[in-house]
């Protein structure tokens, strides 16, 4: 369970050639829609701060919905005119249809996993009782709609394997609705549960445990602040009105709330949170009805998560006292954190996760920014690793404490990813499942390097590219980032890259502060007033790639997503010189408001508010990117990318800024927004809207980096 909220082909693989003409195109300056301005002025501790787009955050508008038409109809026309545009969606097309399977797991009974045929918007769901069983559909999101935007967001099976709990996205939303049907027949149930969000689906005896909203006033459901959740309790075929309440905190009403059963099913968990990172831990005994609900942590000041109950001990993976994680236990004749025992104390390298598989403890830690997998015994001895094929990610390694095998799955920049069956009392791992895709990964090579920060501080970054690639500083290259909420990046695959890969360009994906890549040490070195190290190691990075002649600013695109947007926004404002391109992607760009919208407010623990004092107001005044466009800055070519339905980065985030950026920037760069409609933050997109993003993608960078794809 993630309780951070936070936050995802069968072809002949073609010679290709780049073409890269002497001169840059010659580019038209773009006529943009009229973004009519505002009297709105905030004053904070004694500054005004005109805001002139305000009208933009009002999502549900005619006005604002106009808008949208008219700034797509804009970058439509600019897409259409690139001439290889449709050669690259027929490439990705041809590369993304192969047959895809996701880890399998066990689970009350039944062996679940994931398949998808190559080109279906969703990935179906199958089961079988063992191995030798022909697999049946346990559900197909494609089902749910026509166009594929209804997306299965999370699913539970009840412990008698009976019943699945699942919950659907509706256009990429965070919104939740919760179903349940019989595993069996198919039957779909009465049961209906409307406003969930951030929810799991915990069942015990014949319900289940979930956190739902009240109903949003009409018009808000998309922008609005979602506040004062519950924790309920709902018997399978009672009124979801008459749903049990356990756990509310009505003094905190921004505070949110999760809960799990253990697999004993003696205890359920809460885990109460008011931001990105820390959170409360209380326990209930399920067992005994007049207990009350014992408060085990009562701040926020660290990350816990019950692992596993055993004989009145828990095991917890905790990062108190431990900045790279530990596990502890403990019972509750004695909650005092200082009595945790170590099971498995920190070490040098970040732990990130434990399952208890086979009567062992299966721990995946983070070295460098790459995986590593240990095997530990249930009084926390080392026994041995487990061996992996390359430097990349795994996943998985689900079970219970009796099962004797377990599945993983490996993937890294160019290693798609391959499933393995592990046992783990012979510590054996072997192939189980792997990609049929008609692509030669071994003519591409990875590396990692480390550069020096403005501070001096080494950061690491992976590097993507054929072999034999030529120094020259002539290679399309993409400079992917993040640098927040304790997130890391690590190697993974991804198809769309293969068009730039395939093209003689460079990915390069660098672990900036504020990630969790070192741990709690390495985030807080990236939040509030350190966000700008963020920033200076993205700088840096880009000018390593130059100065090693990957790249030069003719030839360099940036691009992040989210917190990653913000990262990209703030970047080009301070080192326009560095890109020639910039994909800044659902992103945070209005610092000195974000917190006012649907759960923005969570994510005031790394970035701070506007509304604390003075030092934090100026600071977030002084990056914000839609504060700090200047009209005597050459820009890079903006492709900015959101979505109608993003109720998590609000797109008025990306509104107000390209609003900013039309209505300042003197150059000829394009500076456009590409607005997706029926779609979210990105959860659950479907493969044809996704095959479609990548396209327009690389279709614009290439195009304004004068690079020519032959296909």
């Amino acid at each position: 369970m993630n309780i951070k909220f936070i936050n995802k082909i069968a072809c002949l693989a073609m010679a290709v050639s780049l073409v890269a003409c002497n001169t840059t195109p010659t580019m038209e300056k773009l006529s943009y829609p009229v973004t009519k301005k505002v009297d709105t002025t905030d004053v904070y501790f004694g500054t005004e701060v005109p805001d002139p787009y305000r009208w933009l955050e009002d999502d549900m508008s005619e006005e604002t919905q106009n808008w949208v038409v008219e700034q797509n109809k804009v970058t439509d026309s600019l897409l259409q005119k690139i001439p290889f545009r449709s050669k690259i969606q027929d490439r990705l097309t041809e590369i993304w249809n192969y047959t895809k399977i996701g880890t399998p797991y066990k689970e009350s009974g039944l062996i679940i996993f994931a398949k998808n045929d190559g080109l279906q918007n969703q990935s179906v769901y199958y089961y079988k009782k063992s191995e030798e069983d022909e697999e049946k559909v346990l559900i197909d999101p494609n089902t749910l709609s026509q166009d594929g935007t209804v997306s299965l967001s999370t699913f539970s099976i009840s412990k008698d394997g009976k019943y699945l709990g699942y919950a659907i996205s509706r256009g990429g939303s965070d919104w939740r609705e919760i179903y349940v049907k019989e595993i069996e027949t198919g039957a779909l149930l009465n049961d209906h549960i409307m406003w969930a969000k951030f929810s799991s689906i915990s069942w015990h005896n014949d319900g289940f445990f979930y956190s739902r909203f009240d109903e949003p006033k009409e018009g808000d459901e998309l922008k609005g602040e979602n506040k004062s959740p519950k924790l309920y309790y709902h018997k399978l075929g009672d009124r979801v009105e008459d749903d049990q309440i356990i756990f509310e905190d009505p003094q905190h009403p921004e505070r949110m709330a999760s809960a799990d059963v253990t697999e004993d099913d003696k205890y359920l968990v809460i885990y109460q949170t008011e931001s990105t990172s820390g959170n409360a831990l209380y326990v209930k005994d399920l067992t005994r009805k007049s207990l009350q609900i014992i408060r085990v942590v009562e701040d926020f000041d660290n990350d816990h998560h019950i692992v596993d109950h055993s004989n009145g001990e828990f095991l917890l993976f905790t990062n108190y006292k431990a900045p790279k994680n530990r596990m502890a236990k403990f019972s509750l004749n004695n909650i005092d954190k200082e009595a945790w025992g170590d099971v498995i104390p920190e070490q040098n390298d970040v732990l990130n996760g434990v399952s208890l598989v086979g009567g062992k403890m299966i721990a995946q830690y983070m070295t460098d920014a790459h995986d590593m997998v240990k095997v530990f015994d249930t009084k926390g001895t080392y026994l041995y690793n487990v061996d992996l094929p390359a430097i990349g990610s795994v996943s998985g390694f689900s079970g219970k404490k009796e099962d004797d095998e377990t599945f993983f799955s490996f993937n890294s920049f160019v290693y798609p990813s391959t499933i393995y069956k592990y046992n783990v009392a012979a510590n054996k791992t072997e192939l189980y499942w792997k990609p049929e895709i008609d692509i030669d990964f071994d003519q591409y090579e990875t590396k990692q390097v480390f550069f020096a920060s403005k501070d001096g501080t080494q950061v690491p970054m992976f590097i993507v590219h054929k072999k034999g690639l030529v120094l020259d500083g002539n290679n399309p290259t993409m400079l992917y980032g993040y640098g927040g909420f304790n997130i890391s990046l690590t190697p993974s695959f991804a198809l769309s890259r293969m068009i730039l890969l395939e093209n003689g360009g460079v990915f390069a994906m660098v672990n900036l502060r504020g990630g969790g890549e070192y741990g709690k040490e390495w985030h807080e070195a990236g939040i509030k007033l350190q966000k700008q190290n963020v920033f200076d190691d993205c700088i840096a990075a880009a000018e390593y790639l130059i100065d090693q002649k990957y790249a030069s600013p003719q030839k360099m695109a940036l691009m992040g997503g989210s917190n990653g947007g913000l990262l990209v926004g703030a970047v080009i404002n301070q080192r326009p010189d560095l890109f020639k391109v910039a994909i800044p992607a659902v992103g945070v760009m209005d610092m000195l408001r974000y917190h006012k919208f649907t759960i923005g407010r969570f994510w005031a623990t790394d970035y701070g508010t506007s509304g604390d004092d003075k030092e934090m107001f100026d600071y977030l005044y002084s990056y914000s990117p839609v504060h700090n466009i200047r009209p005597e800055t050459e820009y890079p070519a903006v492709m900015v990318l959101t979505a109608d339905h993003d109720d998590r980065v609000v797109p008025a985030h990306s509104f107000k800024y390209i609003s900013a950026l039309q209505a300042t920037y003197k150059g000829n760069n394009p500076v456009v927004i590409r607005i997706e409609s029926k779609a979210g933050h990105g959860e659950g997109k479907p493969t044809s809207k996704q095959i479609e993003e990548a396209t327009d993608l690389y279709s614009f960078m290439f195009y304004n980096m004068d690079v020519n794809p032959v296909y």
